[in-house]
């Protein structure tokens, strides 16, 4: 970890080499007159809309919808299988099984699946708010995976056992949630003439406010609905898997990485703003994906207060999508991954915007991070369904 002096808050780094952009982003981060404590800076970290990727920050009696973001829930969920071995062809199978029954990208479901939905209504959802409009389609939106760097992957742990992994959040329901409350806090702040520069792109709400209480709770129908929606493509993956393979389930997790909450730090209540950072409370079991084609982890929190008791989301971005398409090679990024015998997903040019060179290294950031986490079981990827 190091340290980097303000003239307000002190900055908390584990992440090395802070590109210029989410430098500067935290540098605004430590200037917000409600910000509490300290910053923390997590391993993965990279420049996102007004507050970085792998930042973390507690707040008084304040809420920020971009310091949430748009995938609000966005997170992991991993299921150990009793399964020791698979092989190329069921895997094949399963994976080809996955495709035709979980949409990915942009495309939703044919048929509503309101009743794997969280309950609706529910005490705070306005009868004209977003959830409230955006319901009907995000019954059609619920176990999608979505696009970007969300997957369903086939893992092996060191131990021989198979696992299930998934990447997904909140879908189009949690973007139109932070579009909407960043936009309404931006015109409230301009009318109450914040002190905050527009160009932060850190809008917030008083927490009491009438405005501040109804976006906390459309992004906690956001959390409770990107659960769900990795509760039932889990379910189906599941199913898929036991119909091919005889198993059954051993252990099975579920955690957020982009969300909001009140916690208790340094003996204050605080409002918690996690956005690609992950909940790493003495004991409590994490889920820290690599990139494709890499590892990823199942980690137990080291509780470490100076980071808010959080970690690393995943191996965080080493280039823009943009970047990465055009400058990686694809046939080198392919060989990475069919030396591995990997079923991977970087089949055009275009795919390489989530190839592994995309992304830092995650035994890096695992190293980086030996002070947040301990590290209960490695993952290898034997297959993988991106978004």
């Amino acid at each position: 970890m190091n340290i980097i002096n303000t003239s307000n808050l002190y900055v908390n780094v584990w992440a090395k080499d802070v590109e210029e952009t989410a430098m500067k982003q935290i540098e605004n981060l430590a200037q917000l007159p409600f910000a509490f404590h300290h910053i923390a800076v997590m391993p993965d970290c990279h420049s996102g809309y007004g507050m970085p990727i792998g930042g973390v920050l507690a707040a008084r009696a304040v809420i920020i919808p971009n310091a949430v973001g748009v995938d609000i829930g966005c997170g992991m969920r991993a299921v150990k299988l009793s399964i020791q071995e698979i092989d190329i062809d069921k895997l094949k199978l399963i994976l080809g099984f996955i495709r035709n029954y979980i949409p990915v990208g942009f495309e939703h479901r044919k048929e509503s699946m309101e009743k794997y939905m969280p309950e609706f209504p529910q005490k705070g959802l306005s009868e004209d708010g977003i959830v409230a409009t955006q319901y009907s389609s995000a019954c059609k939106q619920l176990g999608t995976l979505g696009g970007g760097n969300h997957f369903i992957e086939v893992q092996k742990d060191t131990e021989g056992y198979i696992w299930l992994m998934i990447h997904s959040g909140s879908r189009n329901l949690g973007k139109k949630v932070c579009d909407h409350y960043n936009s309404l806090a931006k015109t409230m702040n301009k009318k109450y003439f914040s002190s905050i520069p527009k160009e932060y792109d850190l809008a917030f709400f008083p927490f009491d406010s009438e405005e501040g209480w109804s976006y906390f709770n459309e992004m906690d129908y956001c959390l409770q609905f990107a659960k769900a929606s990795r509760g039932l493509m889990a379910t189906v993956s599941k199913d898929i898997i036991k119909g091919i393979v005889q198993c059954d389930v051993l252990a099975e997790y579920d955690i957020h990485h982009n969300y909001a909450a009140w916690e208790n730090h340094f003996g204050s209540n605080v409002i918690m703003h996690r956005k690609g950072a992950t909940k790493a409370y003495e004991g409590e079991i994490g889920i820290i994906p690599g990139s494709q084609g890499t590892k990823s982890y199942i980690v137990k929190g080291l509780g470490n207060p100076d980071s808010f008791k959080s970690c690393s989301h995943g191996a965080g971005r080493l280039m823009s999508r943009t970047r990465a398409t055009k400058t990686l090679n694809l046939q080198d990024e392919q060989a990475k991954m069919d030396a591995q015998g990997i079923l991977h997903s970087v089949r055009h040019q275009n795919d390489l915007d989530e190839a592994p060179g995309a992304y830092k290294s995650i035994e890096e950031v695992m190293e980086l991070q030996k002070d947040l986490v301990e590290i209960v079981t490695e993952l290898t990827p034997l297959g993988v369904i991106k978004g």
